[in-house]
């Protein structure tokens, strides 16, 4: 009974006008900027960091307003997958190999709701799973000392490159990257400087939000210059929408598939470093396997639309659940919601439930409403977000870039951290290009210090011992969850990639 009375409260606090148009423009935003291809959520999250510090909101209104976002590119991921066949993001992958049969065969308006249906209910979900299921973990992490909580942060580096990451050497590398960025500045136990170069401006370490900004929506500014995808806005005035509401047999036979995928993304979601990606694939894989008797899948089966939006929806919501019960993301995006909690003087964690229970669950009930938002703005308004598909890069980027310049001087007030910013953008940019991921050096400059300072205070309480790191069963547990999780993906990772790619090859063989 104390979780619906915790979630009643965050309904007051959820629903006053400025909360629920903070949630209506997450939404709307995040539909939009996942229908762009390329961007996804990590990046329209961190594109609008700068606007909710600019705006000047407290704790719960910027993370309602980037939840909703984060929410809202979920959805909005599938648009140009149906349409263009060009996912908006990795999760979005799956949708394509359904959702553009479906598009060609004049059924575009249908693919479309019906992956709106499927995002909401696999949202719905997941967001009741989390209610749930982060306050039992967060019981579990009050076990926690110095030496858990360095095992936890290793797990979440050796975890979180995962099946997403084509190279593991290459997440090694940016987690140690991110960890190196994290030393910067003035040592907390000696009060020395390090890495500092002498720079004043240093002194205080690197601002995250700072890298977060240059990284994600800078570098996405260079990678528009440098290919232009020019290709994207002419194919987007060729499609036909067609009926726009799924006929009362496809929902019939789609919604066993929507229930079973919910449970397979959001548990995908709870582990560190699965994510959404893992989630479709997984719902996808498994519908295909269960219910494909005919061979329709590939084929415009609208039940291969459904499974991958209900799981990946699901999985972005588990994704939540590490993040706010033990202060480790699950995904890149909560990466990126983890460093905007830190820079509110908000520590996520077990304490989070205690200390902020309006923050927590004035969130979770945010999530709701903007749940139901998203499906009532889908539908009517699919006409519309398909227009987005054929705004140019000359006019997009342009807004992207001043958003990025004018949001980090509003915060921050300082051009030296506007000179760091691009110097990220251009980090973010080779990397890219290097095919390294940029979310292990997020984690690894948000996480770095308080992975030392466990570190450090684990050895310290032990009086030099470092088997204290391993003492006690739970460390021990983590640890060898931690060395499981890096080295699978070592051997699955390439065979769940190439199955994905020769998955969406045959398919696309089929239809041709």
């Amino acid at each position: 009974m104390d979780t619906l009375s915790n979630l009643a409260d965050g309904f007051a606090i959820a629903l006053t006008w400025q909360n629920l148009l903070l949630a209506f423009l997450g939404c709307f935003l995040g539909t939009i900027m996942g229908a762009l291809p390329g961007l996804g959520p990590s990046n329209g999250v961190a594109i609008l960091i700068p606007l909710a510090f600019t705006l000047g909101l407290g704790a719960t209104p910027a993370l309602i307003l980037l939840t909703s976002v984060y929410y809202g590119a979920m959805y909005g991921g599938r648009i140009s997958s149906i349409l263009l066949n060009i996912p908006g993001d990795e999760p979005a992958m799956m949708t394509c190999l359904d959702g553009y049969p479906m598009a060609q065969q004049g059924r575009a308006g249908e693919a479309l709701s019906l992956s709106g249906i499927a995002s909401f209910v696999g949202a719905f979900f997941a967001t009741w799973g989390l209610i749930f299921l982060a306050p039992q973990l967060v019981k579990i992490a009050l076990l926690f000392g110095p030496a858990e909580y360095f095992a936890l942060f290793a797990l979440a580096f050796a975890t979180l490159g995962g099946v997403s990451s084509t190279n593991q050497a290459k997440s090694a590398f940016a987690a140690a990257l991110g960890i190196g960025l994290a030393m910067i500045g003035v040592d907390t136990q000696t009060g020395v400087p390090r890495f500092t170069f002498g720079e004043v401006h240093l002194y205080d370490g690197i601002d995250f939000l700072v890298a977060i900004v240059g990284l994600f929506a800078l570098s996405e500014v260079f990678i528009f210059l440098e290919n232009r995808h020019g290709e994207a806005e002419g194919a987007g005035k060729k499609v036909e929408i067609g009926r726009l509401t799924p006929s009362w047999k496809v929902l019939k036979d789609c919604t066993p598939t929507m229930l079973r995928t919910s449970g397979l993304g959001f548990i995908a979601g709870v582990l560190p470093g699965a994510g959404a990606s893992l989630g479709s694939f997984i719902s996808y894989s498994m519908e295909k396997k269960l219910v494909d008797k005919e061979g329709t899948f590939g084929k415009g089966d609208p039940r291969g639309v459904a499974a991958p939006e209900a799981g990946n929806n699901a999985a972005a919501g588990g994704a939540l659940v590490p993040m706010l019960a033990l202060g480790v993301p699950g995904s890149g995006t909560t990466a990126v919601l983890l460093a905007v909690l830190l820079a509110l003087n908000i520590t996520p964690g077990p304490l989070l439930f205690t200390q902020n229970p309006d923050v927590v669950w004035g969130l979770i009930a945010a999530l709701f409403i903007a749940n139901f938002m998203l499906l009532a703005m889908n539908i009517p308004m699919v006409g519309m977000f398909t227009r987005v598909l054929m705004v140019p890069p000359r006019i997009l980027m342009p807004i992207v870039a001043m958003v990025s310049f004018v949001g980090i001087y509003g915060i921050s007030g300082s051009s030296f951290d506007l000179l760091v910013m691009v110097g990220f953008g251009v980090m973010g940019w080779v990397l890219r290009k290097l095919d390294v991921p940029l979310v292990p050096i997020i984690l690894g400059t948000l996480l770095g210090n308080a992975m030392e300072n466990n570190l450090r205070r684990a050895v310290t309480i032990d009086n030099g011992n470092w088997w204290t790191l391993v003492d006690t069963p739970l460390a021990a547990g983590l640890w060898i969850v931690a060395i499981v999780g890096f080295i699978l993906p070592l051997i699955f990772g390439k065979m769940v990639k190439s199955k994905m790619r020769r998955q969406g090859d045959e398919e696309g063989s089929l239809r041709d």
